[in-house]
């Protein structure tokens, strides 16, 4: 059974531009802010979630466009492998969808984020103890760096939200991912401006949001953006 990568050295990894590298250190952000989530409330805990999702949705699409890909052609079985892991991401859009649709007064939002750390955990477990070191014995460290740089350049051009009737496999999610990347993080820019203004230019600032958020609903409804899924995800 290969090691985990949780278990191994930078060096081990490859050296500091790893894609094993690059993934373990969002997943160590990951836990530190589930962490810190653990007893928010209120305000509080949506500023934390916020954290969460611009994290997890950029990650999960760079692993979806880079290295699942790169997963089913080197391993007999990365399609299973990669197929599992897949339905965990589709569940966070599904999660993460439901809490912003309930608000901070839905009597299911509880259940939902005990469900939703769970799955962030599993997903991280699944990947640091099964696909990235099944990876790592096929792949070279150069081979690694190499897909470090694709998978970091990806990251930083990522949607940063949920979109949970995307394809999360080529060519849906690669073709769809720009738009709807331009379209996230305007949106974080318009929502982190509303928490800053003074109270008078508040609606506007959420009409803004919401009329991108029914842009990013439209390019989401695009058959092309729902292309290349298998039936566990497809939505």
């Amino acid at each position: 059974m290969p090691r985990s990568i949780a278990d191994q050295t930078t060096e081990e990894l490859g050296g500091p531009g790893s894609v094993l590298v690059r993934q373990r250190r969002d997943h160590e952000e990951l836990d530190r802010l589930l962490h810190e989530l653990d007893g928010t409330e209120g305000a509080a805990q949506e500023e934390v979630l916020t954290r969460i999702d611009r994290l997890v949705f950029s990650h999960a699409f760079a692993e979806e466009t880079v290295l699942w890909p790169v997963i089913r052609r080197v391993l007999p079985d990365g399609d299973a492998l990669t197929l599992q892991v897949e339905e965990e991401h589709q569940e966070v859009n599904e999660l993460v969808s439901a809490l912003e649709r309930g608000g901070l007064d839905d009597p299911e939002r509880p259940a939902r984020l005990r469900r939703l750390v769970e799955v962030l955990r599993e997903d991280v477990r699944d990947e640091e103890d099964v696909l990235l070191p099944r990876l790592q014995e096929r792949l070279s460290p150069e081979e690694l760096r190499a897909l470090g740089r694709r998978w970091a350049l990806v990251a930083r051009i990522s949607p940063t939200r949920p979109h949970p009737t995307v394809s999360r496999r080529p060519p849906g999610n690669a073709l769809s991912g720009l738009p709807l990347s331009l379209i996230d993080r305007t949106r974080d820019a318009v929502d982190a401006g509303v928490r800053r203004v003074p109270d008078r230019f508040v609606p506007a600032g959420r009409a803004v949001s919401s009329g991108l958020a029914a842009v990013a609903g439209l390019v989401e409804r695009v058959p092309l953006a729902r292309r290349g899924d298998r039936p566990p995800t497809s939505r």
